[in-house]
């Protein structure tokens, strides 16, 4: 008789159900879609742009399947690929600047099932299509910001020693960096040593002296220059890695390429333009002491003269028309940002984004209110583009940074840590402003150089590959397992098959991104799953030719394989484990697919099996056993 408890019954029909249900969505086919969103200051998504935009569709011949308002958002659905390139040039055409237009693939898993989590697995670049950039990293910016930082250093250590200089200024002259003037040699000398003692990372060199005009360099050293690139490289891929995790992209690839390059994959993604809009912005705050108000008669006089104070800069607020004076050194800046949330503001009901500073900025911000109630401040949004232009005939890109005062209030009362800054146009802007500012600041501006756009037409022919690969791979297990081991050949097909039912059910539960490489590992599992049955029927063979009853025989086989199983399955595990924590990418996605498969596969061939077999056996007195 049999001694399988009743709960591991249980267990097994409830994983089997499990593995239909969730991986069931994977048989709805995604639909193509076009997006569209209003960009700042264009009219909302409503039913009258949905039903212009569906007029114009049909006035092109263009079939749709859906045209529906979704949100804050318009969503066009159609039959292929195909129909979707022309649906968006379209609806481009008619809706001009004033919107973005986006593909995007259209989930058609029905609503009960994603209503208890039951999702399709999302796809990967080389399955679906995607972007792919080539950014290239602008160290000069970080250079010049390194270099005033040590000026304003500079001056003030030449102050505390009372040492008589002229001028501390940035050299026009690439690698001379910062030119100090001084009065005397004795003065050149003794700042020579202050330079030298306190900043260690600069190369101090005397310049050509003129009447009572001393000239000192001090440039920046190689090894410091190194060190600074290589850490730009490094906060940029984290800054960019929190981005696109923010985007919702699965599985992205950002790595770097070179000391100057970083390569970005978003898969899924067909437009670029939002993500360029995201990953590429340079956005960040500063809190700025406020002169006056905008609009003030001393802003105007600056606009109109361009005589600005000495220890101001002349801005604008966000809609470019009114002048604003703002000091020109920064309470805090977007470096000392920790965290940022949009939300309305309840006094007003505008757009806000909620700040949190690290404790050296709120240190910072807490002296500067306490010591200015009643005083303007200011908050200034500081974005870089670029710009291109044709010089001799080449293409020359060139950055460009704005800056635009969003806010500019009085404080009316010190605060610290936490605070929100209003003044922003729409809800939208300010969830955009706040992840910019939550996954941090660009350590340097990037420059998309290649840009190329994977068609959604080779991942259906990758995919179909590897759809054809897998039941290829299953149907050749599958028969060989019959063949050999009779009737428990067909019992451990039935458990390979709900194995591969339960891989996709949990990949598709949590989120994993299927790959090329995650397909491979699919295929490999489901030919590493057999081995565990190989050595469950070989063990009752065994046992049945040493003249164990076939009770008995089954009994022992499945007891003596699991110590094997078990050692053979732990070392796939840490090898799996190991691609997992230690890889990227592809890599990445291939160890995650092999240890989820492990795991499935330890329990569908030796609990599943055992199950079925017992099953079928259990009851009955046996003279012998089909394996």
């Amino acid at each position: 008789m049999s001694d399988f408890p009743r709960w591991k019954y249980a267990l097994v029909a409830l994983v089997m159900l499990f593995g239909v249900i969730y991986a069931l969505p994977n048989a709805y086919v995604p639909l193509s879609a076009v997006q569209v969103t209003a960009n700042k200051g264009a009219a909302p998504i409503d039913d009258a742009l949905r039903q212009k935009v569906a007029d114009a569709l049909a006035k092109d011949h263009i079939a749709t399947g859906e045209v529906l308002v979704q949100g804050d958002h318009l969503l066009a659905t159609f039959a292929n690929a195909d129909v979707q390139k022309s649906g968006a040039d379209a609806i481009k055409t008619l809706l001009g600047d004033g919107y973005t237009v986006a593909f995007k693939l259209q989930s058609t898993v029905p609503r009960w099932l994603t209503m208890i989590g039951a999702n399709s697995m999302p796809l990967g670049l080389d399955l679906q299509g995607g972007v792919h950039f080539l950014m290239q990293v602008d160290q000069s910016g970080v250079v010049d910001k390194l270099e005033n930082s040590y000026a304003d250093d500079i001056r003030n250590q030449l102050r505390q020693k009372d040492i008589r200089y002229e001028s501390v200024a940035r050299s026009a002259v690439a690698g001379q960096g910062i030119v100090v003037v001084l009065r005397s040699a004795a003065d050149r000398s003794s700042a020579a040593d202050l330079i030298a003692g306190n900043s260690p990372d600069l190369a101090v060199t005397d310049g050509p002296s003129t009447g009572d005009r001393y000239v000192l360099y001090a440039a920046i050293k190689p090894t410091k220059l190194r060190d600074l690139s290589l850490g730009t490289i490094k906060q940029n891929l984290g800054t960019l890695r929190n981005r696109i995790n923010n985007l919702g992209v699965s599985e992205p690839l950002i790595q770097q390429q070179g000391e100057q390059h970083i390569v970005v994959e978003l898969a899924g993604v067909q437009d670029p333009t939002e993500a360029k809009k995201m990953i590429g912005a340079t956005a960040t705050l500063e809190y700025r002491p406020g002169i006056g108000y905008p609009g003030d008669p001393r802003a105007i006089e600056a606009a109109q003269t361009g005589s600005i104070p000495p220890d101001a800069n002349l801005y604008y607020t966000s809609n470019g028309h009114v002048p604003v004076l703002v000091g020109k050194r920064p309470i805090v800046t977007g470096d000392e940002l920790i965290n940022a949330s949009s939300g309305i503001d309840p006094n007003n009901g505008t757009p806000s984004v909620n700040v949190t500073l690290n404790a050296s900025g709120a240190k910072k911000m807490q002296e500067f209110t306490n010591a200015n109630v009643g005083k303007p401040m200011a908050v200034v949004l500081i974005n870089t583009v670029y710009e291109t232009s044709t010089v001799n005939g080449k293409e020359v890109r060139t950055p460009k940074t704005t800056y635009a005062v969003i806010n500019d209030a009085t404080i009316q009362s010190p605060f610290g840590k936490e605070f929100s800054t209003n003044g922003l146009g729409s809800p939208k802007e300010a969830s955009d402003l706040a992840l910019l500012l939550k996954s941090g600041a660009l350590a340097a501006p990037m420059d998309i150089v290649e840009e190329n756009v994977i068609g959604p037409s080779l991942g259906q022919e990758n995919i179909k590959k590897g759809f054809d690969a897998v039941m290829l791979g299953l149907l050749l297990v599958l028969v060989c397992a019959a063949v050999y081991y009779k009737l428990f050949g067909l019992v451990a097909d039935i458990a390979l098959f709900f194995n591969l039912l339960v891989l996709v059910a949990v990949m598709s539960m949590i989120g994993v991104t299927l790959t090329m490489p995650g397909i491979a590992g699919i295929v490999l599992t489901l030919g590493m799953a057999i081995d565990a049955n190989v050595l469950i029927c070989e063990r009752v063979r065994e046992e049945l030719r040493n003249g164990s009853t076939p009770h008995a025989a089954i009994h022992a086989g499945y007891d003596k394989a699991w110590a094997t199983i078990l050692d053979a399955n732990v070392t796939h595990l840490i090898a799996a484990l190991a691609l997992m924590t230690m890889g990227t990418g592809a890599i990445r996605g291939f160890g995650v697919t092999l240890f989820i498969g492990i795991l499935t596969s330890m329990f569908t061939s030796v609990v599943m099996t055992h199950a079925f077999t017992a099953l079928i056996h259990g009851r009955r007195k046996l003279k012998t056993l089909s394996v």
